[in-house]
């Protein structure tokens, strides 16, 4: 056997006890990440009334957040719900099986708008990092919509973004970081100042926040029609350039086919993986009957993230982003006391009330 290296390796990362564990959970065994997420409740909600008729009830909601879990989380390495409709129904429902990990959002969905009609993020009311530790959750997700050109909400929104960073270290859980540009200043989502600038906010932006986290979940760098494939892969290559912390690439609402694509490109680039939602599933809602949705999401949907995670396989394993091989991770080993020095630290140094002066993390 080699000779053993410290966990501090690991902890000059930022990856506590806590962290670490909550990524093994979430990972592939290879160290990818094949995610799926459940959390999009205004869409579904929109999704569900334009289907049925009728605003769907809070039970009718649960109902379908639980039939996704259980037809795709055997399929996946993390499944990211909410806290409000998905998290304590899916697992009281026995929908995820014990091998996949649970990610849960923090924020509210649906963010009030400043005065350029910028959206500035807000935690879900009655939520927070310290009830997702404590639920049994292995990582906590924030989207933090993000344009630099907009200083009121840029500057709201990374606090915003600082502030769970910070409560994630606190509680020594997982924290991966969703940010996405926006149309603002009488902007649409068709406008074409804000598909011009999609590629160099999505760069810019992992510039600025990829730091302050321990998962990064990108958007493409890019549209497809708008700039080359030659163009898009120059982008990523630029967006894995500037990522301090490994990265996975969302889907932000794609048809599946152009999602496809987008991840080959993405696993070519350096991404460790996706965090992918109605890419996988947004037909689903399109289906009146729970009968009609219950099939599409055990066929369809299905398909979809099997064929996804082949592709992911063949992306960079998280620890590959940091220079760390599987041989590196197998001999680090924690020095005596560790226990003591984490979280604080509580030992007794020299009688009672006096605290270890080595409790640093």
């Amino acid at each position: 056997m080699s000779t053993p290296h410290s966990v501090t390796r690991l902890l000059g990362l930022g990856l506590t006890p806590g962290k670490l564990r909550g990524l093994q959970r979430i990972c592939n065994p290879n160290g990818t990440l094949t995610m799926v997420a459940t959390d999009q409740n205004s869409s579904m909600i929109s999704m569900m009334k334009k289907a049925t008729g009728k605003e769907p009830t809070y039970a009718e909601i649960a109902d379908a957040k639980v039939m996704l879990s259980r037809a795709l989380s055997p399929h996946c390495s993390g499944l990211l719900v909410d806290g409000y409709y998905g998290y304590w129904s899916t697992v009281a429902a026995h929908a995820v099986p014990a091998g996949t990990g649970l990610l849960i959002r923090v924020e509210k969905s649906g963010a009030p708008k400043n005065k350029a009609g910028a959206p500035c993020g807000e935690l879900e009311q009655g939520w927070g990092v310290g009830k997702i530790k404590r639920c049994g959750a292995d990582a906590v997700k924030l989207l933090a919509q993000f344009e630099p050109g907009e200083p009121d909400s840029a500057e709201h929104n990374f606090e915003f973004t600082r502030q769970i960073y910070e409560a994630c270290i606190e509680h020594d859980i997982l924290f991966l970081l969703e940010p996405i540009h926006f149309p603002y200043n009488g902007e649409t989502d068709s406008s074409p100042s804000k598909l011009a600038r999609k590629a160099d906010t999505v760069i810019e932006s992992a510039k600025y926040l990829s730091r302050y986290c321990d998962i990064y979940k990108a958007e493409f760098p890019g549209t497809f029609g708008h700039e080359t494939d030659a163009q898009l892969v120059d982008n990523l290559k630029k967006l894995n350039d500037v990522c301090v912390k490994p990265w996975v690439l969302l889907s932000a609402g794609v048809d599946y086919g152009d999602y496809k694509k987008q991840v080959e490109m993405a696993m070519k680039a350096g991404a460790s993986g996706i965090l992918g939602g109605r890419a996988f599933w947004k037909e689903f809602f399109t289906y009146a009957s729970p009968a009609e949705r219950q099939t599409f999401a055990e066929k369809e949907c299905v398909r979809r993230v099997k064929e996804t995670d082949a592709t992911v396989q063949t992306g960079t394993p998280w620890f590959a982003k940091y220079g760390l091989t599987p041989d590196d991770l197998h001999g680090l080993r924690a020095a005596e006391g560790w226990h003591a020095r984490y979280g604080g630290g509580t030992a007794v140094a020299a009688g009672p009330g006096k605290i270890d002066p080595n409790a640093v993390y």
